[in-house]
């Protein structure tokens, strides 16, 4: 891989891991609710899954998923459906460490919630199309890109789940916690919403 690729995957992969989407808006209320402990599960959970997800794409089921609409609609609509359970789990949530326990969004449920994100899937397509198989040499191209991109999703949910975290003490204050669940649950009802128009 030239250096010119390696640093428009860097940009890429930036915008993408840190723009606000389902991964990251989980981090941050679990941060803010539960505190970085509590948050960890899915923070870790995250790369694994998007790294699943990446090898998937490389191997061919993102294709297979792609070129299926009956499949990338019950894709998109598993996505959909969880996305806006978690919406009105944490909406309902006004104690902290309430919406962790209302949402349990642990490890397991992490690395799956990757294979019904519309985003995950194409980020996962476009960086297997763009860095990891435009080349016969995919194999070393696969593992110069998998620990870059896990890395990514590490860092920018941990960056969130911190976030989060440093607004306990302010959120536990009056409503304060309730509206931010509220605001957040609202970002993931968008992310269903825009996951529909996709």
């Amino acid at each position: 891989m030239t250096s010119a690729e390696l640093a428009s995957l860097l940009l890429f992969t930036t915008a993408m891991a840190f723009t606000p989407g389902p991964n990251t808006t989980l981090s941050a209320a679990l941060g803010a609710n539960g505190g970085m402990r509590a948050a960890m599960p899915f923070v870790l959970a995250v790369p694994v899954g998007w790294g699943l997800l990446l090898v998937a794409s490389v191997v061919g089921l993102g294709a297979a998923l792609d070129a299926a609409p009956a499949a990338r609609s019950a894709v998109k609509a598993a996505g959909m459906a969880y996305m806006l359970w978690l919406a009105w789990r944490l909406a309902q949530s006004r104690r902290l460490g309430e919406a962790n326990a209302a949402l349990n969004v642990g490890f397991g449920q992490g690395v799956a919630l990757q294979f019904v994100n519309i985003k995950a899937w194409m980020t996962a397509l476009l960086v297997s199309a763009g860095w990891v198989t435009v080349a016969p040499d995919w194999q070393p191209r696969l593992l110069l890109v998998l620990p870059i991109m896990m890395a990514y999703a590490l860092l920018s949910n941990l960056t969130y789940a911190a976030i989060g975290s440093l607004l306990r003490a302010w959120l536990s204050v009056g409503a304060r916690l309730l509206v931010f669940n509220r605001a957040v649950a609202m970002v993931l009802v968008v992310t269903a919403l825009w996951m529909a128009l996709l």
